[in-house]
């Protein structure tokens, strides 16, 4: 009873801010979330039980307080529905309204201002329970002593650094990782999700384009193959002069070289 009486006091999502309204001051913070949106609706399209959310407040209760939210740049949550009842979306991530579950991974992408991701951010996450913590750090690694891409799992209440790239999540059933890419015509570092033997999922832009591509390598190795046919034929047609000029009957010549007596004799006319 005093549970619930608790929530009953807690603040509704329509009732709270949707984030803590800091402008981001790095365009990958906003980029490399999307992007493993957009891939993640390609991967799980029948999948209805997970919610991915970029730059959006999390309100909790292992805090000093349940209305100053974090915000991560990117999270992940798993066995809760990508849509709330009716259709409506969300505002923010709101724990006591999601029945309790809390962020599986979560993904922050280190900035020229540092934000406090290997520390009071770290400190906050692990308190939240949240199974992995990705911090992406591939401009400022050297300044903050650590590497471009760490990730972190909770293990007996405290975070440890894990080894491997790409780097299997099996209670999310993907791994992440980075790889060389092209993002609206821009080379450049992208994070993406990969399959348990490490093969990197392709976007739907990729996926579409290697279609063309194996379409128009079969089409031309059809035509290759339609031009050897024709060549082979021709030089069956150049041996049958030859052949005639040997002494060989039209008969001898078609069962020689292949051919039906029709083209033999039409070709000695």
């Amino acid at each position: 009873m005093v549970e619930s009486d608790r929530y009953r006091t807690l603040p509704t999502s329509d009732e709270l801010p949707d984030s803590d309204g800091l402008p981001v001051d790095n365009e990958e913070q906003n980029l490399l979330p999307n992007y493993l949106l957009f891939l993640l609706q390609f991967i799980w399209p029948e999948r209805y039980d997970w919610y991915f959310a970029v730059d959006m407040g999390i309100y909790h209760l292992t805090g000093v307080n349940p209305r100053v939210p974090v915000v991560p740049d990117g999270f992940l949550s798993l066995g809760i529905p990508r849509r709330k009842p009716g259709r409506r979306f969300r505002k923010s991530y709101v724990t006591w309204e999601e029945d309790g579950i809390a962020p599986i991974l979560l993904l922050e992408v280190v900035s020229q201002t540092p934000g406090g991701e290997y520390d009071n951010k770290r400190a906050i996450y692990q308190n939240l329970g949240v199974l992995y913590y990705v911090i992406y750090n591939p401009e400022y690694w050297q300044r903050d002593r650590h590497q471009p891409f760490e990730v972190y799992k909770l293990i007996e209440g405290e975070y440890r650094l894990q080894l491997g790239e790409p780097y299997w999540m099996p209670e999310v059933g993907l791994g992440l990782g980075r790889f060389q890419g092209e993002l609206a015509g821009i080379e450049q570092e992208l994070l993406s999700w990969f399959d348990q033997q490490g093969q990197r999922y392709l976007s739907a832009t990729e996926q579409a384009s290697q279609a063309q591509q194996q379409a128009l390598q079969a089409q031309q190795q059809a035509l290759q193959a339609e031009a050897a046919v024709q060549t082979e034929r021709q030089a069956r047609l150049s041996a049958v002069q030859r052949l005639q000029q040997m002494g060989l009957s039209a008969e001898q010549i078609a069962a020689a070289l292949g051919l039906s007596i029709e083209v033999v004799t039409q070709h000695l006319e």
